[in-house]
Parts: structure tokens; sequence; C-alpha cells
């Protein structure tokens, strides 16, 4: 989908309150920028926010974080955050690529990857969020018992990501190529992609995944 540039964009995004403008100065004290104990889950990728806007309604008791690489996408993402009143949702403006510049080692509890670009071409394999170069990443801001949370449309990602996932000292405890006819549907929050592949009659993907003690 091509993105319409919006000139007034990035200076929204940096005056929003929710924005974490240097999230680099928080690594290893999120938790005091909440105030509070609560777990921390992240959202890579926001798209548009609904999920993580009513995650955050519907779990008061963890700090959410919203990660989102392009500023007119997080706008929109912004703009469904404050139709809440949620205190414990704030966002990131930056790259998948620097996660553990911005996060101690184990400081995170759940990672969330909500229909991530799939990027369908060969040589485009090391750009998806599944690639053991960003496992390495979330394995390391995890915590010990943490998980990564995965829902697509796209079952060449599923497959890609289930054995990366593998191989990378992953095990695989939720697993499903049927969401909506699956236990696990209990508690899901659609997105906004997810809700028109639904309507559309398409299967939505899922598993959720937790590191392997000692694996490497």
């Amino acid at each position: 989908m091509r993105i319409r540039r919006k000139p007034y964009a990035k200076k929204a995004v940096c005056e929003h309150p929710r924005v974490v403008m240097e999230p680099v100065s928080y690594k290893g004290r999120w938790k005091k920028l909440f105030q509070n104990e609560n777990p921390i889950y992240l959202e890579l990728g926001t798209g548009k926010g609904q999920f993580i806007s009513n995650a955050c309604i519907s779990d008061p008791h963890v700090n959410w974080i919203g990660v989102e690489r392009i500023e007119e996408v997080l706008l929109q993402a912004l703009a469904k955050a404050d139709k809440t009143e949620c205190t414990n949702l704030r966002f990131l403006w930056m790259d998948v690529n620097h996660l553990d510049e911005v996060f101690d080692e184990g400081e995170v509890d759940k990672i969330h990857l909500h229909f991530s670009d799939p990027w369908p071409k060969k040589r485009h394999a090391k750009r998806r969020l599944t690639h053991h170069s960003f496992l390495e990443r979330y394995k390391n801001v995890l915590k010990a018992d943490g998980h990564i949370l995965l829902k697509t449309d796209n079952e060449l990602l599923f497959d890609f990501s289930v054995e990366e996932l593998e191989q990378s000292g992953f095990r695989i405890l939720e697993y499903t190529r049927d969401l909506y006819n699956s236990p696990y549907i209990q508690g899901n929050i659609a997105t906004e992609y997810e809700e028109k592949f639904v309507a559309k009659g398409f299967p939505i993907y899922y598993l959720l995944a937790q590191p392997v003690k000692g694996a490497h």
C-alpha cells in the first residue's frame, strides 16, 4: 500500500505526548516511565492502531508500547489512542532494527506481530520481521518466559516464521491455520486488516512462541 506523504506528520508525531522521542534514554527503566511494575508488551508495526488502542483498555495492567516506522501511519494510530483514556499506552517512532538499543535484556514480556509485510520475494527474506536476525533481537529483549504472538493472512510468511522460530531457539506453544475456528480466538482483539480478511473469508494464521531456556 502506497503511503500518501503528509508534510506536517513529522512535527505532529514529535509533539505528541504519547510518543517517546528519546527512547534510548529509557533503556532498562521503562517501568519508571509508566510508574508501575506492570509487564511490558510491544506491538511491532502498529498500523492504524486499532489493536493497541483496544488492547490498552482490555488489559489495563499491561504497559503497551506501539512501534511504528512511518510517521503518517503512526499519526492514525495516535488519533485512535487519543479517543481512549489509557495511561498505559506509549508509542515509539522508530525502526524495529533498533529494538535492542531501546530495551534492556529481559525487559519485555511479550511481542505482538500482526499482519507484518510478508516480503514475498526470496531476496527480501531478511526484511521479514520473523527472519532469524530479528528473532535474535527479540530473544535478547524478551524475558526468559516471554512470548511472541504472530497473526497473519499470509501462509508463506506463516510457514517461514514457524521454521525460523524453531531454528532460532523458540518453542511453538499455540498454533493454528484458522484462528477464527480454533479455541485461540477467545480474547482475540482484531486489527483493521484482520477484519477485512475475515470478512472476505480468508483464514487467519496464528501462533504463540516462547524462547527455549538455554537456546542460542
